[in-house]
């Protein structure tokens, strides 16, 4: 039987939107999701995302990396699932959701860039080398010489895979200053287990670091990823932080029906 998917896109960082308020998806099927997620022999994403009924917000989103299994919290997944329940005709400009890491309130401006409200980082843990902290989502953070050039794959995968994040693994993000209060980002991603164009929850990690580290002293930092633009904004109390917003694009690319 043939079912309705849509493709969305956060600066690159794409996925298969699927509406399912009905209880359609089988859910535990990971060799379907990462079907539908390959990029050869099916429709082809980072990521699969549902968004579902539930009782106390205007609706639940569950995410799935592109490896088939439910995974922690997804950034730009996030903004684009609220550009699809508008689409939808869910919500108009304001709505708040729920997500694996807990609620989230977001806005969509005029010209469809969304803002999405992140959960707070409690704590920000400091190594001679890199930043660790999570922001919905575990996030390796590490200054380095030479960003165009690097290998992300290779060497993102050799510490997603070390003994410092154990069997679970992180996300890792390589940062190079782009000019006052901005910053590049190329993120590996878990899951993805290869570099993507965006991270989300990587450039909201990103942004916090710097902070901590003193490359910024202000309170909103622009990050540029290989996909585009992004800007996190965030309210510092003492060592931990607030009303963190992560925003930027959330596009519709198409729609259509595959079978399932």
């Amino acid at each position: 039987m043939k079912h309705n998917f849509y493709k969305y896109q956060g600066t690159g960082n794409d996925f298969v939107m699927v509406d399912n308020r009905d209880n359609i998806f089988p859910k535990n099927d990971t060799k379907l999701i990462g079907h539908l997620c390959d990029r050869k022999f099916g429709i082809g994403a980072d990521g699969l995302i549902l968004l579902e009924n539930d009782g106390s917000t205007d609706f639940r989103m569950v995410y799935y990396n592109s490896d088939g299994n439910e995974s922690t919290m997804c950034g730009n997944g996030g903004r684009c699932i609220v550009a699809f329940a508008k689409a939808l005709g869910i919500i108009d400009d304001e709505t708040d959701f729920i997500a694996v890491d807990g609620p989230h309130h977001a806005t969509v401006a005029k010209d469809g860039t969304v803002s999405l409200h992140m959960k707070d980082v409690h704590t920000v843990s400091v190594y001679e080398n890199y930043v660790f902290m999570d922001t919905g989502s575990p996030h390796h953070v590490e200054l380095v010489d030479g960003l165009e050039d690097l290998d992300v794959k290779a060497i993102g995968a050799n510490i997603r895979y070390s003994g410092l994040y154990g069997d679970k693994g992180s996300n890792v993000n390589f940062v190079a200053p782009a000019g006052a209060d901005k910053f590049s980002v190329r993120t590996y991603e878990r899951g993805v287990e290869d570099e993507t164009l965006s991270c989300g929850t990587g450039v909201t990690a990103v942004a916090i670091a710097m902070k901590v580290l003193g490359n910024t002293d202000e309170n909103e930092v622009a990050l540029t990823t290989p996909g585009g633009e992004l800007k996190v904004s965030f309210v510092q109390e003492g060592k931990q932080f607030r009303e963190i917003y992560l925003t930027g694009p959330a596009k519709f690319v198409y729609d259509g029906s595959i079978e399932w």
